[in-house]
């Protein structure tokens, strides 16, 4: 049977600024992508959100990002490795300690936004992110683009990797997202959502905006929390899912089953 963890980016939050309906999406995913207080999020957000996920048995990560609020990290930023690793072990260690408080463990770490999308075309940039993941905890499962260098680094890093498709993105013709600058970018229509869904874990391919079928790898899929309609794109893509017979279940109770530092064997999701 196929098998295919679905994730969410939530506790996006921050004061009396709310975003999302996290409640609603953590009821048709199995792991939580948690903002680290950096480009969203705040102590009282993290503590709710992780509470959420909990209630609901969802598999809980870090989900850092650049340090930049305003910008929602989705403006690219440039550091230093130093500064880099740094700001990635600082956040995974807020995670790690609001998932300790509330009896249950860090499962695995994604990046954000900006620094997503710079580390998974940068070499040293995605080398920078897996030394820190792999600093504060080797057994954490390690997020990344299907195909990218975020993928690449954190294997050599030995870290064990759930390669990433997304269900409201669009793809280029080299396996990257559409920038959200770009028409077209965001997927808001759930039938096609889905449909892009399915042919990801029934072929391995994604059709770019170019027409063009790009291979990709989907051990994780991600629904953004953020974006209008997040829970019923949720809610209908795990039954679609599980309709067509596959099991959703969080990549990190996959990975160990493997033992701490494996990939996800080839072919794991189909």
């Amino acid at each position: 049977m196929a098998s295919i963890d679905f994730n969410s980016d939530v506790g996006e939050s921050y004061g009396v600024y709310r975003l999302g309906d996290d409640a609603a999406v953590l009821d048709h995913v199995t792991s939580a992508n948690v903002a680290c207080g950096m480009h969203a999020g705040d102590p009282q957000t993290i503590a709710a959100t992780v509470a959420l996920a909990v209630a609901r048995g969802v598999s809980i990560g870090a989900h850092p990002g650049f340090a930049d609020l305003q910008g929602f990290g989705r403006r690219p930023m440039q550091l230093g490795r130093d500064e880099l690793h740094h700001l990635v072990v600082y956040q995974i260690g807020a995670l790690q300690a609001f998932c300790t408080a509330a009896g249950t463990r860090l499962a695995h770490v994604k990046t954000h936004g900006a620094l997503y999308n710079m580390a998974a075309r940068d070499p040293a940039m995605a080398r920078a992110v897996a030394d820190a993941v792999r600093a504060v905890d080797p057994q954490l499962v390690f997020y990344g683009l299907a195909g990218s260098e975020l993928v690449r680094s954190a294997r050599e890093a030995g870290l064990a990797v759930a390669e990433e498709v997304f269900a409201d993105r669009s793809y280029q013709d080299d396996g990257a997202l559409t920038p959200r600058s770009h028409p077209g970018a965001l997927i808001t229509d759930i039938r096609q959502s889905v449909a892009q869904v399915l042919r990801m874990v029934r072929s391995g391919v994604v059709r770019s905006v170019h027409g063009v079928d790009v291979p990709v790898r989907p051990d994780t899929l991600c629904i953004h929390g953020d974006q209008p309609d997040a829970a019923n794109f949720a809610r209908a893509i795990r039954q679609a899912l599980e309709a067509e017979g596959v099991s959703v279940r969080p990549a990190s109770r996959r990975a160990i089953a493997l033992g701490p530092a494996s990939p996800l064997t080839p072919g794991a999701h189909a």
